[in-house]
């Protein structure tokens, strides 16, 4: 056996599919076997290993037990020269395999071996070559002397800078989401070290590999894509405590002397300012926007007050009492912050139009309030007016001024909006655009392009995949579809390569699949054949559905003496009330009946989207398909159609 593939496991099944699909591939240019560990996964993954992937030998543990322990349950019974470490989160091109074995055959110095990553949009990825975290390189890094001078041999050495990214070189430390590696070595040197849970085992094998003498290199003559980017999670607090706890047990085990002592001491340095930047970086990400949101709100209304009593009122300063710009005005600005909190307007991607609905939603409940007030407490509905007018106008600006700098990202076209454009055949452009179209996409345009095929009709199509980049800009394209099946891995990464630079979303299709990945992170992969739906995990329709629990409860909590007369089971009705109001249930969630692990994980509801079939049309497809339609195309309205339909069953 030449080879020996082993694919770590947690709760990332439709990464892996596609993953398993390119390794499938790779795999027909040298004899190679297949290991997936699967770390107690509740998404489904050992069920779809064991459908698509027969050939696959599964190891399903009944607890996560982390990744080097993991790896090791597959190394010990692997029977392949070579044996390669991959995360599943990656696509390999189909001569990945057989170009990194052709390399280690003929450098019989080279212990390991690395290749170069590209991420989800096409961009490198620097941890594919790095240096031994000494406690210089590490001080540099934390610094930040290693970004001010990337290029720099002295110091930019975590990350190699001064190496170039398309030229072969001896490297220190391998990247473990592929680590290539002799299997003799490794039953020398020992496999991976199980006192690291995660992060830092990559190093800790690296460096062991280095001083049996072998070498370690960076081989960039392949590439794959790697949706985990080394950055994705470094705003996280249990982040920074796991990847630097991970790094103390490395200096111990590998620093000696002054050496170590030094590196700890760094280490534990490092340890709270970063967790304290973490924090700061997240506060800041998440407070800025609404405070100066309320100053500049605050502000304008101010200075609008002092004008309006010059003008209007000739300078009457007694018209508008001190509490005014005090409470009254501060009550106002939360109002609409509110409800610009609960229209999405300070999420992490902005839409202006949720801002704009959230300003007018918010003056209409202030004006609703200001109707039912005292008329001593009436003060000019003009300021309200004029509140909302400078509060859009200035809320937008400010936006579009956070988003030139790059701390927030726009979203100024709906989903409606996109201009998609699939790489494909005719056959696979009718499956792709029917999964759109089925799911209730609405696009403004749909494009084909072709691969190049010669002499191949090009009646229907924009053109071939050779004229894509000439098309994006032609047809103002926002995303580019990627169907694996008439496009080979190494194709899909020269496209998104080539294209790094256009600000454009890519998404890929595997083979006879549902559904669509389109990431730069795994942390977001995208839904089951769904691109960017309403769906009820977006943040804004969980806050609704929150609000709509907690809202609904408190009106039937208030008319329950008189409900009570009209419930199937009045004790469990009120009992329903409480557990909604604690959030430990939702009034709305899916039939229990259905238990397909593609639903999305919320919380247990009262009622369900299922209660509309009659008993004769309750199966579990009807079910399903009533989960499904719920979950993708979440409206506040249909929880309370729900709630309407089934009012007699709020006890159940």
């Amino acid at each position: 056996m030449k080879l020996s593939v082993i694919i770590v496991n947690y709760n990332v099944r439709y990464f892996l599919e596609q993953c398993l699909l390119s390794v499938m591939e790779a795999a027909k240019a040298v004899e190679t076997e297949v290991f997936v560990v699967d770390n107690n996964s509740v998404d489904g993954s050992v069920h779809m290993v064991r459908e698509k992937f027969p050939w696959v030998k599964l190891i399903a543990n009944q607890d996560n037990a982390g990744f080097s322990k993991a790896n090791n349950q597959a190394i010990r019974l692997s029977q392949g020269k070579y044996i390669l470490l991959l995360n599943p989160d990656t696509l390999v091109e189909s001569d990945t395999f057989s170009k990194c074995c052709d390399f280690m055959d003929s450098h019989p110095d080279a212990g390991g071996l690395g290749v170069k990553m590209i991420d989800g949009s096409g961009k490198f990825l620097p941890e594919s070559k790095r240096g031994l975290p000494t406690p210089a390189v590490a001080f540099y890094k934390m610094s930040g002397l290693s970004k001010i001078f990337r290029r720099s041999k002295r110091f930019n050495r975590y990350h190699l800078g001064y190496l170039p990214e398309n030229e072969t070189n001896s490297i220190e430390i391998l990247a473990g989401a592929y680590m290539l590696m002799r299997k003799d070595l490794l039953d020398e040197i020992g496999y991976l070290d199980e006192t690291f849970f995660m992060y830092g085992e990559d190093i800790d094998l690296s460096w062991r590999i280095i001083k049996a003498g072998f070498k370690n290199y960076y081989f960039p003559e392949t590439r794959i894509i790697h949706y985990k980017g080394e950055s994705t999670k470094k705003t996280s607090v249990n982040y920074v405590l796991t990847f630097y706890q991970a790094m103390i047990i490395f200096s111990r085990k590998h620093f000696t002397g002054s050496n170590a002592n030094l590196m700890i001491a760094l280490i534990q340095l490092a340890i709270y300012f970063r967790a304290f930047m973490a924090l700061a970086h997240r506060f800041f990400q998440s407070a800025l926007l609404p405070v100066m949101d309320f100053l500049i709100a605050w502000g304008g209304i101010w200075w609008m007050k002092n004008n309006w009593v010059r003008w209007i009122f000739h300078g009457d300063i007694d018209y508008y009492p001190a509490y005014y710009i005090l409470i009254v005005v501060p009550l106002y600005i939360l109002i609409w912050q509110t409800s610009l909190y609960l229209g999405g307007s300070y999420d992490k991607k902005q839409n202006l139009f949720r801002t704009v609905q959230g300003y007018l939603i918010g003056s209409a409940i202030i004006l609703v309030f200001y109707a039912l007030l005292n008329a001593e407490l009436r003060f000019s509905r003009a300021m309200i007016v004029f509140g909302t007018m400078w509060g859009i106008l200035a809320s937008l600006s400010l936006r579009m001024i956070f988003s030139k700098i790059g701390w927030i990202k726009l979203a100024y076209n709906s989903v409606q909006n996109k201009r998609i454009v699939i790489v494909s055949d005719e056959d696979e452009f009718n499956r792709v655009s029917g999964i759109m179209q089925n799911s209730g996409i609405q696009t403004s345009f749909i494009g084909w392009v072709k691969p190049e095929t010669p002499g191949s009709d090009k009646t229907n199509c924009l053109g071939e995949v050779c004229k894509l980049h000439e098309i994006v800009k032609i047809h103002r394209v926002d995303e580019v579809i990627l169907c694996s099946k008439n496009n080979t891995a190494e194709e899909i990464i020269s496209i998104m390569t080539t294209l790094q630079n256009e600000n454009l979303q890519f998404r890929i299709v595997p083979a006879e699949s549902s559904f669509i990945i389109g990431s730069n992170s795994i942390n977001s992969p995208g839904d089951l054949y769904m691109i960017e739906l309403n769906t009820i995990l977006k943040p804004y329709n969980r806050r609704y559905k929150r609000f709509f629990d907690l809202a609904g409860s408190l009106l039937l909590l208030l008319f329950s003496p008189v409900l009570l007369w009209f419930m199937q089971k009045p004790l469990r009705f009120i009992f329903n009330i409480l557990c909604v109001l604690t959030a430990q249930k939702s009034w709305i969630g899916f039939c229990d009946e259905d238990t397909s692990t593609s639903l999305p994980k919320i919380k247990a509801g009262i009622l369900h989207p299922a209660i509309f079939f009659t008993k004769e049309e309750l199966n579990k497809e009807n079910i399903h398909r009533a989960n499904i339609l719920y979950a993708r195309d979440y409206r506040w309205t249909n929880d309370l159609h729900i709630l309407i339909k089934g009012f007699r069953k709020l006890g159940n």
